[in-house]
């Protein structure tokens, strides 16, 4: 008959959560296959039927079973195991760090694994994996241009605000133009993308000649009105803003978003400018072209319809962007600005402090 199992005890809120441990398929399989043990001990089923059930020995059933009577749900769970004993102390990760961030490589600019490594005596594995954890990359940098602009802080109020709170009765466009767009005709066919390998283009190329692609994305609703133009000088300009003018009701004031280039403040454009009220220029600080919406749509074109293209001529290359630019407007999006002048003038202050080796 064999000696008789011991009472479990399981009160109702004890079976609710074994019950949501059990269903889970999120939880580690074991732990799921521990509470099932429970259950059904609870429900009367004997341990050999259990171990049959769960294709595992009567003895690590009642090890179990055992556990839960000793702990409750808590000893179903797996016991903290230590594992082997840090091969590298603190104040070893922190000389490494410290290498990493503060110094440089006597032959270069910039750390390798191995010359790090080399540098502090710890394994290039451990090196990868304390710079990993700590989110160093000595590999990598990335650009910056800080703006010298003397109106700085008072356009970047202008432009937010326009993007956060735009006037009634008006339309808000960015503006501006992606010169020297070249026409790029592959030497040979591509290499279709196949099961497990990527598509091949060629490393080299005839060029065709380039284009000026001319763009208003509306703020509003992320429409796109384009020009293409063999050049990207004042003349260019005045005729997409008579495009623009065309294109928008009467009755609706027009503001522009526009970089420092000197073609949108040539003195013909001015006076184009001047005898239409309803047009207002609203320039961006000098080297903060991230502030401009249009330049997020030039980089979506770019990747999506130029870069990967392989173009028989120019008038090719423009048929392409104005199929694109079609589709695009057939399903626009536009882009969600969030970022408060405040927020953006707060987080330069920060960078700033960076530079300079104020922050603390």
């Amino acid at each position: 008959m064999g000696r008789p199992q011991l009472e479990l005890g399981v009160s109702a809120q004890e079976r609710a959560e074994l019950e949501a441990i059990a269903g889970s398929r999120s939880l580690p399989h074991a732990l799921v296959r521990r509470a099932q043990m429970i259950l059904w001990s609870d429900d009367g089923l004997t341990v050999r039927e259990i171990a049959r059930r769960t294709k595992v020995t009567p003895a690590a059933v009642s090890n179990w079973r055992k556990r839960f009577r000793e702990a409750r749900i808590w000893g179903l769970h797996d016991a903290f195991k230590p594992g082997r004993p840090r091969s590298h102390d603190d104040d070893r990760i922190a000389e490494l760090l410290n290498a990493a961030l503060l110094r440089k490589p006597e032959a270069g600019t910039h750390w390798t694994i191995r010359g790090l490594a080399g540098e502090t005596g710890v394994s290039k594995s451990s090196v990868q994996r304390y710079l990993k954890l700590f989110g160093v990359q000595p590999h990598r940098s990335r650009t910056f241009k800080l703006s010298n602009d003397p109106f700085f802080i008072e356009k970047i109020r202008d432009i937010v605000g326009l993007y956060l709170n735009p006037p009634d009765h008006a339309l808000v466009l960015c503006v501006d133009e992606k010169s020297q767009v070249q026409a790029l005709e592959r030497t040979q066919p591509l290499l279709p993308m196949g099961l497990g390998y990527v598509e091949g283009v060629t490393h080299d190329y005839v060029r065709h000649g380039t284009t000026t692609l001319f763009a208003a994305l509306d703020v509003a609703n992320g429409t796109v009105l384009t020009q293409c133009k063999p050049k990207h000088r004042h003349q260019e300009f005045l005729s997409f803003l008579r495009h623009i003018e065309a294109n928008v009701p009467e009755a609706l004031d027009v503001h522009l978003i526009v970089d420092n280039y000197a073609t949108h403040k040539h003195p013909k454009v001015r006076a184009w400018l001047a005898r239409r009220p309803r047009f207002h220029l609203h320039f961006t600080p000098t080297y903060s072209s991230w502030l401009n919406q249009v330049e997020r749509w030039f980089g979506i074109i770019t990747q999506r319809a130029i870069r990967r293209g392989s173009f028989t001529s120019v008038s090719d290359l423009r048929q392409r962007i104005q199929k694109f630019v079609d589709h695009w407007n057939q399903h626009p999006k536009p882009f969600s600005w969030s970022a408060t002048a405040d927020s953006i003038l707060e987080k330069l202050a920060r960078l700033g402090k960076v530079i300079s080796g104020t922050r603390h």
